[in-house]
């Protein structure tokens, strides 16, 4: 298995250009979660916008796949990231 700083699976994740990819991170009581996500959808946007910019509190906003809802995902959880056919796992 590949392996990749955060800084570059964060990169990684933002250039994936609306692509489908798929990430293991770790949920706030400890769990393991795989998510299939993607960047740059439009679809239940209300015009609105975010109160906050998430990338002050190390978040990216990902439409996950399985939900069919906006999701925050946490860089600093990340353990895999899953795209083009390709696994990184997170150097811690």
């Amino acid at each position: 298995m590949n392996k990749i700083t955060r800084e570059n699976a964060e990169k990684l994740i933002k250039s994936s250009n609306g692509a489908i990819f798929s990430v293991q991170f770790v949920k706030a009581d400890g769990s393991l979660r795989d998510m299939t996500a993607r960047l740059g959808v439009s679809k239940h946007v209300n015009g609105k916008g975010m109160s906050f910019e998430p990338s002050e509190h190390d978040l990216i906003c990902v439409f996950d796949m399985q939900a069919k809802g906006y999701r925050m995902l946490r860089l600093d959880t990340l353990r895999h990231v899953t795209t083009d056919g390709q696994t990184w796992a997170i150097i811690q």
